[in-house]
């Protein structure tokens, strides 16, 4: 992840190296990443591989 941004519904997207972009939500139980709700989280995580699901 080189970077984060949020979409028109205030939803975070990792921005990937790649080009691609990926939702990086915080829906327990479904999807635990509380990082994702503070600046420092984010920043901490810049840098983390993700897969690419873009085409």
């Amino acid at each position: 992840m080189i970077e984060f941004h949020l979409d028109e519904e205030h939803h975070w997207i990792a921005d990937l190296a790649c080009g691609h972009g990926q939702h990086v939500r915080h829906d327990p139980p479904w999807q635990n990443r509380p990082w994702v709700l503070t600046e420092q989280g984010r920043k901490e995580k810049l840098g983390m591989v993700l897969e690419c699901e873009g085409e």
